[in-house]
């Protein structure tokens, strides 16, 4: 932990920590050694503690402890702490229905706010990452598992990055303007990171296909979601797996019946092993859900 964590307070409830200027692994697995240490010190008065890709937030009652107090245990606690390069985690298979109609729809009433309005943005994702056409996107998006950095913007969203090699990492930008509607549990992607929209609503990341899978639900019908509204954590491990049309009505039947269910499994991620073979370690990963 040899570069210091910047601080900045936002308005009088907030300290925002900056843990690097780039997203990595390493990037979070530095912000999740400092946010379990500050988490273990119990201070009165720290309400939520929130990590991020490359930074956490702590949410704190001014009445309760002062800013700088906070501050400075944080520090304290930021000198103190040792990076983990272990996670206990769990992954999770994500069936995803790509090419679907619904965000196909959608993105084509959008077409004057992308950089291709001829293409739909499979197509564009495909040519600029120099892949020969939308299956073969479809086969690298699938083909390796995304960890899950944080989740926020909205209820329940997670943001991921793919487990391979920085060089193999898909990207594709945002849409030039933002969309004013996006279907709840599209897949979508931005820069190097992926999401699945939790909600309906506006977005500007391109979109990819659907999952059937409700990752956010207030009444919890799931079994999955039984523990907590939203499912997915920071250090989750998500393996995308492609369905057909006939395949993804039938669970979107399950989960009306409230019988749809997930395959989760645990597992320990270590992030040396992933840095030694980016390429064969994410595939143990997967064999875990075989």
């Amino acid at each position: 932990m040899s570069t210091p964590i910047r601080y900045s307070f936002g308005a009088d409830e907030h300290l925002f920590a900056e843990v690097s200027d780039s997203m990595s692994l390493d990037a979070f697995f530095k912000g999740l050694a400092v946010t379990r240490a500050v988490e273990r010190l119990a201070l009165d008065g720290v309400l939520d503690i929130c990590l991020a890709n490359a930074s956490f937030q702590i949410r704190f009652d001014p009445d309760r402890i002062a800013p700088h107090t906070l501050l400075e245990a944080v520090k304290t606690a930021e000198a103190g702490a040792v990076a983990e390069r272990t996670l206990q985690t769990r992954i999770i298979e994500i069936p995803v229905l790509y090419n679907d109609p619904w965000t196909h729809e959608t993105l084509m009433r959008f077409r004057d706010r992308h950089q291709d309005p001829s293409a739909t943005d499979l197509e564009y994702a495909a040519r600029i990452n120099g892949l020969a056409d939308v299956d073969a996107f479809i086969a690298a998006h699938s083909g390796a598992p995304w960890f899950v950095s944080m989740v926020g913007f909205v209820a329940g969203l997670p943001f991921m990055f793919q487990m391979v090699e920085r060089e193999r990492q898909l990207q594709v930008p945002k849409y030039l303007r933002p969309r004013t509607d996006t279907p709840k549990l599209t897949l979508g992607h931005g820069g190097c990171f992926g999401c699945i929209y939790s909600v309906r609503g506006a977005g500007g990341y391109q979109m990819f296909g659907v999952t059937p899978a409700p990752i956010y639900d207030p009444q919890q019908n799931l079994a999955y979601l039984k523990d907590h509204m939203v499912f997915f954590r920071p250090g989750d491990i998500v393996q995308f797996k492609p369905m057909d049309r006939e395949a993804y009505d039938h669970a979107v039947a399950e989960v009306d019946a409230g019988c749809f269910d997930l395959r989760i499994r645990p597992v320990e991620f270590s992030l040396d092993a992933f840095l030694a073979d980016p390429v064969g370690y994410p595939k143990s990963l997967q064999e875990v859900l075989a």
